[in-house]
């Protein structure tokens, strides 16, 4: 039985707290096309006002700066992997690339930016958005193992606390977060509250994770 959804929207990719939109721009993106149509406006590939606002609302919702309305790679590549990950529906392990054969683990799709806990082939929890480390920080992809918990750690480099800490690979960890940071976390993998809290439930000391793929822009 699946125990959790983590149900993915127009907003699934992680975010923070709303950026403050800039000065709209009235230039057309190069990726104009695809984020008209990603938004519903008319595919037209060129810029207008009503695009503009829309462009920018997205932006500061994903904490995309300058939110100037400009349909560039930044803006495109968070579409993009709101589309994957709305793709992902149910059967996230559709191309088998997580193991089956160990039991319970906790599956890290670094290009989707997504995460959820199998047992065998059985779906337990997920898939959640979640936020890897950024370029020049990447989370390590591999065959990891649970090795220590911390409900609330306290982190001496970032000086931030890291709720719900299930550390898997040297100081990178599955932690709360609340807080934007775009394009990426130092290593760490950033979830929202609910989700790192049922991961703590889910997730003990020896317990497996596997990550794998590449973060967009890294």
């Amino acid at each position: 039985m699946v125990i959790g959804t983590g149900s993915l929207t127009a907003s699934c990719v992680l975010v923070g707290p709303p950026v403050q939109a800039a000065s709209c721009t009235n230039q057309t993106g190069p990726y104009q096309k695809q984020v008209e149509k990603f938004l519903g406006r008319p595919a037209d590939s060129r810029q207008s006002a009503a695009d503009c606002k829309a462009v920018q609302s997205f932006q500061s919702a994903h904490g995309i700066t300058p939110a100037s309305g400009f349909a560039g790679p930044l803006t495109w590549r968070t579409m993009d992997t709101i589309l994957q990950q709305r793709a992902a529906g149910r059967t996230p392990n559709r191309a088998g690339k997580c193991p089956t054969d160990k039991g319970r683990i906790a599956c890290l799709d670094l290009t989707r930016q997504l995460s959820w806990v199998q047992d065998g082939a059985k779906l337990v929890y997920g898939p959640v958005p979640v936020r890897t480390g950024r370029d020049g920080a990447e989370t390590r992809t591999g065959t990891k193992k649970i090795h220590q918990r911390s409900i609330s750690h306290w982190s001496t480099i970032y000086k931030v606390w890291m709720p719900y800490s299930r550390f898997f690979d040297g100081g990178q960890a599955f932690h709360s977060t609340t807080k934007s940071a775009p394009p990426g976390s130092g290593g760490c993998v950033n979830m929202r509250p609910a989700d790192a809290k049922a991961y703590w439930n889910l997730l003990k000391n020896g317990d497996d994770v596997y990550a794998y793929g590449r973060k967009p822009g890294t």
